[in-house]
């Protein structure tokens, strides 16, 4: 036909968009999804330290956090061998640093075994390794993930204080603790216990200062119930825009096209 029907690009355009977003939603979740579900099984286990580690001080992680570590290494490889978007990576870390942000401290606050000072130190050093691991992946990949740790990393802060029976309810509030809600620096300090130093929790004053504003009400929820525990955000934190956004931007002024396609009549504006 030498007569070519000119068809407006902006429908077909905005369906391709709509499949192409649905197809990144729904691999961004998938993704996201196993990793939690791998990593699920070892976060019961990171969040006690083994009986034989906490008669004295815990020189080694064992498995556990290992595999944590293992897990990431795997995704990070997988993300830079397929040239998947920095900025795709970095969300799904964060998502997953999240997550484990999560766990951790919910499992220390349903579970007073856990709120223990030796306790305190065997996560630390499993954060640790955790930071360790956002160093070497580099902010490339690994962004701001380990910021999402704030509130275990405050709560395991406070676990491995040593006097805490002289600190202020506005030092923990305002300084040591302030991410957590007074429900939840309520509920550590009633289960704490040490099994190691024999170091007493916060005073009284402090306690009594605590369980009345969280009978009144005005503590600061972390949950749309107003629970202790804490929420875990699943929705997708990114869009194509942004994706499209952070693509490096390629130069081809002074790539030269193909002869094929220079011969033919069609690509003449190639030629310019």
């Amino acid at each position: 036909m030498d007569l070519v029907r000119q068809v407006e690009a902006k429908y077909p355009a905005l369906l391709f968009k709509q499949q192409l977003t649905a197809f990144v939603e729904g691999l961004y979740g998938m993704i996201r999804d196993n990793v939690k579900k791998e990593i699920s099984s070892v976060i019961s286990l990171v969040i006690q330290a083994p009986r034989n580690a906490k008669a004295g001080l815990i020189t080694d992680q064992g498995s556990y956090w290992q595999t944590i570590v293992n897990h990431l290494n795997d995704l990070l490889e997988i993300l830079q061998e397929n040239c998947v978007p920095t900025i795709f990576a970095r969300k799904i870390f964060t998502q997953i640093f999240s997550f484990i942000n999560a766990q951790l401290l919910n499992s220390l606050l349903v579970r007073r075994e856990c709120c223990s000072f030796s306790n305190g130190e065997y996560v630390k050093q499993g954060l640790d390794e955790l930071e360790t691991w956002c160093t070497v992946a580099k902010p490339e990949y690994a962004g701001s993930a380990f910021d999402e740790l704030k509130h275990i990393c405050q709560a395991v802060g406070f676990l491995v204080i040593f006097k805490k029976f002289r600190i202020s309810y506005d030092e923990i509030i305002s300084d040591l603790c302030p991410v957590l809600s007074v429900q939840q620096i309520y509920k550590i300090c009633t289960q704490y216990w040490d099994d190691k130093y024999n170091t007493e929790s916060v005073s009284e004053e402090v306690l009594d200062e605590m369980k009345k504003v969280v009978n009144e009400g005005t503590g600061q929820g972390t949950s749309s119930d107003n629970t202790f525990l804490l929420n875990e955000e699943i929705s997708m934190p990114l869009s194509l825009e942004e994706i499209a956004n952070s693509m490096d931007a390629k130069e081809f002024q002074n790539v030269s096209p193909p002869q094929e396609l220079l011969d033919n009549a069609a690509f003449q504006f190639l030629r310019s």
